[in-house]
């Protein structure tokens, strides 16, 4: 036979094809199994944080435009010009900062990328990086696969603002990096002056810098300002600033996100990012690029837009037995269930999916160590109709 000399078992093959996992305790992302779990059984889908309307139809045409129009190739590893300009625009339009567009302003595909890629730019094995408890699930994975150690610093219990003196503990020569979140997914919670204040004086005793995720940048509530590290031009020299345009857009399936950072921190990003992706989808940054541009009030005007739906979410589970934590900012609303079930918050939130059909978030994902509240994760970045519906079925539990 003329393969006998070189056949091998299958039971060889499968042995041989195996790998040693670098994330050997990472499963599917909770995001994608609640999404599956409500779309296998039925459920309203308040689980992952999408919204379930449409763009503005002024976005949408330029989109259709650019599409129409040629401009369906490659565009600059950087991002293209015009919509680099228009981040450079609003960052000094909100934050009073300058920026140079071609130099510290990095389109991405989607913010996750630019975390990790941030991640990337600064960790070399055996660096630490702390991360706040809880966090956004991308963040442990980013820094152990860079060979780095995630350092977890919990939250405080009550209201999810940050122990300083906590952080302060944490950090020994290894330490690089602290991970910040604000406004927080999951928690909704927002940082103050004093929390920039602390972070200061932290980064600075000890040399570190910060990768800053700000993707809910524009919805923050009840009359609070965002406190963008972008304010704060001695933070921001030691910073890379993540953002996305799909939350900004409601559009989170177009992946489209940014990274502001001085210029040194900048081009080792882009040392990265360009064989991580190489570029972002051009006509949707060309299109993004003359949204923003003619229509600035569009991102000025989400506080007003996702408090509204905030309070009507709030207003139509008045009578549940859940109790709503204040929520500050994101369109996300954590409820404590504590009066309704002593289930772990994983097991109530697929209960709820299958029987009531409405998909939750189970928060204790998102920490490294157990927590001791009881709390489940809503969205409510929907239609009215949508919130009412699962109201509804939730005022039933």
């Amino acid at each position: 036979m003329a393969y006998c000399g070189s056949h091998r078992s299958h039971a060889q093959s499968l042995v041989s094809s195996q790998i040693t996992s670098k994330l050997p305790d990472i499963g599917t992302t909770i995001f994608t199994v609640m999404s599956k779990l409500a779309h296998d059984a039925g459920a309203i889908n308040l689980s992952q944080g999408y919204p379930d309307f449409e763009p503005p139809p002024a976005l949408l045409e330029r989109i259709t435009h650019y599409l129409h129009s040629g401009y369906n190739q490659y565009g600059p590893m950087a991002g293209v010009p015009e919509l680099r300009q228009v981040v450079s625009d609003k960052v000094k339009a909100c934050y009073s900062l300058d920026t140079d567009a071609d130099t510290e302003i990095t389109i991405t595909p989607g913010a996750t990328e630019a975390l990790f890629v941030a991640v990337s730019a600064v960790i070399h094995p055996g660096d630490e990086v702390i991360i706040l408890d809880p966090a956004y699930d991308a963040y442990d994975p980013s820094v152990r696969l860079n060979g780095g150690v995630p350092v977890h610093v919990p939250l405080n219990a009550i209201d999810f603002s940050v122990d300083w003196q906590a952080v302060e503990d944490a950090i020994t020569p290894r330490t690089k990096v602290i991970m910040t979140n604000t406004p927080h997914n999951p928690t909704s919670a927002i940082w103050s002056e004093d929390d920039i204040e602390s972070l200061r004086a932290i980064v600075f005793r000890h040399g570190l810098h910060v990768i800053a995720d700000e993707v809910y940048e524009h919805i923050v509530f009840d009359g609070h300002r965002h406190e963008s590290l972008l304010r704060y031009p001695d933070l921001f020299q030691r910073s890379f600033v993540v953002s996305s345009f799909g939350k900004t857009l409601h559009a989170t399936g177009w992946r489209i996100g940014v990274c502001v950072a001085p210029a040194a921190l900048t081009a080792e990003f882009r040392k990265i990012h360009q064989y991580v992706s190489f570029a972002t989808n051009a006509p949707l940054q060309y299109g993004i690029a003359d949204f923003l541009r003619a229509h600035p009030a569009h991102y000025l005007g989400l506080p007003d837009f996702y408090q509204k739906k905030r309070d009507y979410f709030a207003r139509a589970l008045a009578n549940s037995r859940f109790r709503l934590l204040p929520s500050q900012g994101t369109y996300f609303q954590l409820a404590d269930y504590s009066s309704i079930s002593d289930e772990s918050d994983v097991d109530l939130a697929k209960r709820l999916t299958r029987e009531i059909k409405v998909a939750s978030v189970p928060v204790s994902v998102f920490c490294e160590r157990p927590m001791d509240a009881r709390v489940i994760r809503f969205c409510f970045a929907k239609h009215e109709k949508t919130i009412e519906e699962a109201a509804a079925r939730l005022c039933g539990v």
